[in-house]
């Protein structure tokens, strides 16, 4: 069986911590930066977690690492 390869879409999208959770960036940052005040664009910036069911999802696509 030839060996599994990563999806390089979402190796680019998001990160697997040491404790096993899958953290991806926060959205909304590129679009109509000069509207949005300055502590939601700062927030935008950080990672957050991947919650619901495509964590199965994105773990699969990630098992080429």
């Amino acid at each position: 069986m030839p060996k599994l390869k990563t999806h390089k879409g979402a190796a680019a999208r998001f990160r697997v911590t040491g404790g096993g959770k899958i953290m991806r960036m926060q959205g909304s940052r590129n679009n109509f930066r000069r509207k949005k005040r300055k502590p939601v664009t700062v927030q935008f910036g950080r990672t957050v977690q991947v919650a619901g069911t495509h964590t199965k999802v994105i773990r699969d696509m990630l098992a080429g690492q």
